[in-house]
């Protein structure tokens, strides 16, 4: 082996694997190596060269595995390996899947490997740097567009019977969730207790329920030359609301240095609202992103809390996890400034 291989031992064992599951010749890993980013799985770069078989010549992966801890609500490996195939074959603009293993044998994990596409993800980068994209509003209409795409896939679907079936009501399911999830930590928190409850009494009465992805927003999705590659990390995918991506998109804790541009840090909302309707997404309100920005700021309050608690119970030593957790009081402000309607 040649190149940057982080660890040879897992090199020589997925080479195998691969070897056995593509039928090939020979497989030779070249570069294994942890990527930036991702607080909820690992992923690594895995570029190899294989002889013969289903896939020969030479390939720039990903592979994807479960991180040392992680998060209550996130999906397994197989679950979003199936998701992926779904979108992917949908037209949705993501990696395209290619190989899952279930065996944690092989490297101590189970994992899936797919296509490693170029780009940037960084959101402090592309909402601060306008050459990284020079048109914004085209840029933000496509990742409405895309989130259509994803939004046309609804239950039932025999390939998605791995996920958890879709809830009565997803408003109230999602708040129920989370609370659940309060409840398991030590600490109260009467802010975002005080918030669930809003968002139980201001629960829509009429709702879609589609394929969500759960994590919509800049920072998971690749831009390459001004233009969206594909939609990254789907862990939190499932059935639900579909306004529940509006608004996690739309909220101003995923806009970065772009804090007053509602389209994900970029642009404007309406571009983003225009994308979504002209590929068959529903028409969504201004109290419908209110609503949905709201619950979003609860659930990513409650995540952060989950985050610090991996750091915290020594699961896994990292300061980004730790960090994480000091996040929560402004979350907490954001969304009772929603709920009260109070301009800045």
């Amino acid at each position: 082996m040649s190149g940057e291989v982080a660890d040879p031992t897992a090199a020589a064992a997925l080479a195998q694997w691969l070897r056995d599951a593509t039928r090939a010749d020979a497989v030779r890993v070249t570069r294994y190596a942890r990527l930036s980013g991702g607080a909820i799985q690992d992923n690594w770069s895995l570029d190899v060269e294989i002889d013969g078989g289903t896939l020969p010549g030479a390939h720039r992966y990903v592979l994807r595995t479960d991180a040392p801890s992680t998060v209550a609500s996130s999906l397994t490996r197989a679950q979003e390996f199936a998701v992926l195939q779904v979108a992917h074959a949908a037209g949705v603009a993501t990696p395209a899947p290619l190989l899952l293993c279930t065996d944690p044998r092989v490297i101590g994990r189970t994992f899936f490997i797919m296509e490693r596409m170029g780009g940037i993800a960084q959101a402090h980068r592309l909402t601060r740097e306008p050459a990284l994209v020079p048109d914004a509003r085209a840029l933000v209409r496509s990742l409405g567009a895309n989130l259509a795409r994803i939004h046309a896939i609804r239950p039932p679907r025999a390939d998605l019977d791995v996920l958890p079936a879709p809830a009565e009501h997803p408003a109230q399911a999602a708040v129920a969730a989370l609370r659940v999830h309060l409840d398991r930590l030590e600490d109260a928190y009467p802010a975002l207790e005080w918030g669930l409850r809003w968002c139980d009494l201001h629960a829509p009465r009429e709702f879609d329920v589609t394929l969500v992805h759960g994590d919509y927003r800049t920072g998971n999705y690749l831009v390459d030359a001004g233009r969206l590659t594909g939609v990254l990390d789907w862990e939190f995918a499932g059935w639900g609301d579909p306004r529940q991506d509006v608004g996690w998109f739309t909220a101003r804790c995923w806009r970065s240095h772009g804090v007053d541009l509602e389209g994900g840090g970029l642009a404007s909302v309406e571009p983003f609202l225009e994308g979504y309707a002209s590929a068959g997404g529903r028409a969504v309100s201004r109290d419908d992103l209110t609503y949905w920005q709201v619950m979003a700021h609860l659930r990513w309050a409650v995540i952060a809390l989950q985050q610090a608690r991996r750091h915290a119970t020594g699961a896994e030593h990292s300061l980004e996890l730790a960090l994480t957790g000091r996040i929560v009081h402004e979350l907490e402000h954001e969304a009772l400034r929603l709920m009260m309607g109070v301009d800045r």
